[in-house]
């Protein structure tokens, strides 16, 4: 035997592997099934979970589809009505958070323009609708509200409203104290803040919202901080539009400049543009004004105890609180004046109607200028207006002659004091018309003449004690900037029979000099029982007087 052979007995056998229990492998086998099961039922689970999301996505898009095609607009019942029946039985299943008011409110809800202002009377719901408003793009990450009382007192009803409705709206959206911010999930945030003057507003400048809501805007003394945060009004999303929402009562120290803003434009719930020129070319603004009244909050409404508490109040207060009247103020001149009486549509004034004019001149300040029409009754109709400043006299008379060059005008009333002469520079302010063909005769300067004046406007204002209860005097609608200022111009404080001449008294002048040249006799009306021209005889034959 050879050494080689020796060594290899040495070396011992290779021991045998260990035989695994039939049991074992077997318990292995049914572990590893039951695990493919469990993984093939979450696989089915989540499958199905992305079927029923997908048809939850799809009917959500045929609702929108119904809206027009506008995004995140406000789904109405007359919307749900018009949907298929699957629609409307997966929408009866989800929980209604909020359901709007049928008017005024279902349609500052809806309003797609880029602002927008919710006012008029006490009680209508515009607070909890600027509330709910801002929750419309909430689903998208980029979405940031800011929504402003003037102080931190006035703010706290609004977060404890918001506490209240929110979190129900969606679920895991978080109230933040310190920051005095709403967080949702999608990442949006709707941000509480307030603004009692340009200081604190100027916190909020270099920030970035979608939509910034002031609640009570007509406790603004003027449209500053209004204007400075509309400058915030940005979005990085083209999906998210940006919005500007307001709300608000008349009665309060801003409220002339809101209604020069927003209610007088246009009539109410009824968008209007601005033309803006850019770098770029010509841009456009809509605006929309909503009047609300107390008889659009059916909650309200269910008792007439507040209805009683706000037709108690005094008679400025009962047309502000409970009518919504934005034409009413405190101290006002001619707190009579009311548009609904007073303002008519332009008509084609009937041929055998008399016809003058009545202005009041200024360069640096408005010019005014009143074409009246008097009727068969001797009753007044201002049919147009011309206001305008900065232009010379000549230019301003050709243009009256321009406007009336069809029409025969009887005679025209002008400031008395344009007949003062100017020393060596030439011609009087009235001369200088003249010359161009525009003639005048000059207006009352007697002694009081500005308190008869004032009361003959009255006189005409109020209504008559006929069955018929119609004024003297009406004015076409056109004549924006007569209608604009007459209701707010305020009494003087030294001397109460007077209007306030600080005041933008133009229009009012004007219309004080054509109403003092035809005086009302209130036995007129009774003297006169058929249609015929009046008889009117001027006591001097030159003035009119």
């Amino acid at each position: 035997m050879s050494d080689l052979e020796k060594e290899l007995k040495e070396i011992p056998p290779p021991k045998p592997k260990k035989k695994v229990k039939h049991k074992a492998k077997q318990s292995a086998k049914l572990v590893l099934e039951r695990t493919r099961k469990k993984v093939a039922k979450a696989e089915q689970s989540l499958r199905s979970a992305k079927r029923h999301a997908e048809n939850v996505k799809g009917k959500l898009l045929t609702i929108n589809k119904a809206l027009d095609g506008k995004e995140q607009q406000l789904i109405t019942q007359d919307v749900i009505d018009s949907a298929s029946k699957n629609i409307q039985e997966h929408i009866k299943q989800q929980e209604v958070v909020f359901k709007p008011n049928s008017g005024p409110q279902t349609d500052f809800l809806a309003s797609s323009e880029r602002e927008v202002f919710y006012g008029g009377a006490r009680g209508g719901g515009k607070s909890y609708a600027m509330l709910v408003d801002p929750l419309r793009y909430c689903s998208k990450t980029h979405h940031r509200a800011l929504l402003l009382r003037r102080t931190m007192p006035e703010l706290r009803d609004l977060i404890t409203h918001s506490q209240r409705l929110y979190n129900r709206a969606f679920p895991g959206a978080k109230w933040r104290e310190q920051e005095k911010e709403w967080r949702f999930p999608s990442g949006a945030k709707i941000e509480f803040g307030y603004a009692e003057n340009m200081t604190d507003a100027l916190r909020y400048q270099g920030q970035s919202y979608t939509w910034i809501g002031i609640d009570e805007l007509p406790q603004y003394p003027s449209p500053d901080i209004y204007n400075f945060l509309r400058s915030s009004l940005r979005s990085v999303d083209p999906s998210i539009p940006v919005f500007m929402r307001a709300t608000g009562n008349p009665g309060n120290i801003g409220s002339q400049w809101v209604k020069e803003m927003f209610v007088d434009p246009s009539e109410p719930n009824k968008a209007f543009t601005l033309n803006i020129n850019t770098p770029t070319g010509n841009k456009t603004i809509t605006r929309r004004f909503i009047s609300a009244k107390l008889q659009d909050n059916p909650y309200l409404m269910q008792t007439d105890d507040y209805y009683a508490m706000l037709a108690s109040l005094p008679e400025v207060q009962r047309k502000q609180f409970l009518d919504g009247d934005w034409d009413a103020f405190e101290d006002s001149a001619f707190p009579e004046f009311n548009k609904s009486t007073h303002v008519v549509e332009p008509f084609e004034v009937p041929k055998g109607w008399q016809r003058f004019r009545s202005a009041d001149w200024g360069y640096s300040s408005p010019a005014c200028v009143l074409w009246f029409a008097i009727d068969y009754d001797n009753n007044l109709w201002i049919y147009r207006e011309l206001y305008t400043k900065k232009i010379t006299a000549d230019v301003f008379a050709r243009k009256i002659l321009e406007l009336e060059k069809d029409e025969y005008i009887r005679y025209g009333v002008l400031d008395a004091s344009t007949w003062a002469k100017r020393g060596d520079i030439g011609p009087s302010i009235a001369e200088t018309m003249i010359q161009v063909g525009c003639r005048w005769r000059p207006s009352d300067r007697t002694p009081k003449s500005r308190i008869s004046g004032k009361l003959e406007i009255h006189k005409r204002l109020k209504l008559n004690d006929d069955k018929k209860k119609e004024p003297r005097l009406r004015v076409f609608s056109t004549c924006r900037n007569l209608i604009r200022t007459l209701p707010v111009l305020p009494l003087d404080e030294n001397n109460p029979e007077d209007v306030n001449t600080d005041a933008e008294d133009h229009a009012y002048d004007a219309l004080r000099y054509g109403c003092m040249s035809r005086p009302m006799h209130t036995s007129y009306a009774k003297r006169f029982s058929r249609p015929m021209h009046p008889q009117f005889k001027p006591a001097d034959r030159i003035f009119g007087y």
